[in-house]
């Protein structure tokens, strides 16, 4: 059974007439990860908004988006945000840009979540402690005092992982989720990204154009370019037997990458992980 079915979907820029995703289709199945892979301006984050209907006011769309048999596409901006955070969660590619730089995070975690669940402070406050110290983010009570400026931007992807484990949402679409850290905060972060699937089983779409990420990561890959699918597939038929010259060129790009690495650092082997 599919957790997200996306059908026929089509964007276009109102203002504009220009096409942005052309009859998009594939689904998610439950408690697995799909990938979305290809270089910037290829529609993966409009698509993902687009599923989230987040989108600005003359980015228009058609096409079908089914979350566990029901079509957002259908329902009312009121009904659409009871799904977001509950049932649909976003994790964004520059954790500032998720916070409110006026107030601490804190206030952020404890407006989002009562929305979903009749819990007072105290218990939102537990409840995200515990999530916090299970992402390795020492003194959370603390953290969760501090403005989003105060933070580093590895930390504020952890706080956002922290608030998915306690929402526990049907689907998760983490969007370039690592692309703005250094090397050692991009592993983290897909560490916890890969315990919060296990511990949680939720279903989970990545986006990155970094492919030794989604080889990590993800059960399925789509590929897509100017706004098309070339091409879908699990990820060990992607990365052995791919049938698209477009998807070769991206697999081949970060195996020169990881051998220039790995000639430089003295032999380190890169390629694999």
């Amino acid at each position: 059974m599919n957790t997200l079915d996306v059908s026929n979907l089509r964007i276009w820029d109102n203002l504009t007439g220009k096409v942005i995703v052309l009859n998009s289709s594939f689904q998610v199945k439950q408690e697995s990860c799909l990938a979305i892979v290809g270089e910037s301006g290829s529609g993966k984050s409009v698509t993902c908004r687009a599923i989230m209907r987040l989108n600005k006011s003359n980015i228009k769309q058609t096409g079908s988006i089914q979350l566990n048999g029901v079509n957002l596409a259908k329902l009312s901006e009121a009904e659409m945000r009871k799904q977001r955070g509950r049932q649909l969660c976003l994790i964004m590619q520059n954790g500032m840009r998720a916070f409110d730089p006026s107030s601490v995070v804190g206030s952020h975690f404890k407006a989002t979540l009562q929305q979903h669940y009749a819990w007072n402070a105290s218990e939102i406050t537990s409840r995200m402690a515990r999530a916090m110290e299970s992402v390795m983010l020492k003194d959370p009570v603390a953290l969760m005092n501090k403005y989003p400026h105060q933070l580093s931007g590895g930390m504020l992807q952890r706080m956002m992982i922290a608030l998915a484990i306690v929402l526990e949402p049907t689907l998760i679409i983490a969007d370039e989720p690592t692309s703005a850290l250094d090397t050692l905060s991009q592993f983290e972060v897909m560490e916890q990204l890969i315990s919060l699937r296990e511990d949680t089983g939720c279903s989970m779409i990545f986006v990155s154009h970094d492919l030794g990420l989604v080889k990590r990561i993800a059960d399925k890959i789509v590929v897509m370019k100017d706004g098309e699918v070339l091409e879908s597939g699990t990820t060990a038929d992607i990365f052995s037997n791919t049938s698209h010259e477009y998807t070769r060129h991206l697999i081949e790009a970060k195996q020169v990458l990881n051998r220039h690495f790995s000639s430089r650092m003295g032999g380190f082997n890169l390629v694999d992980r």
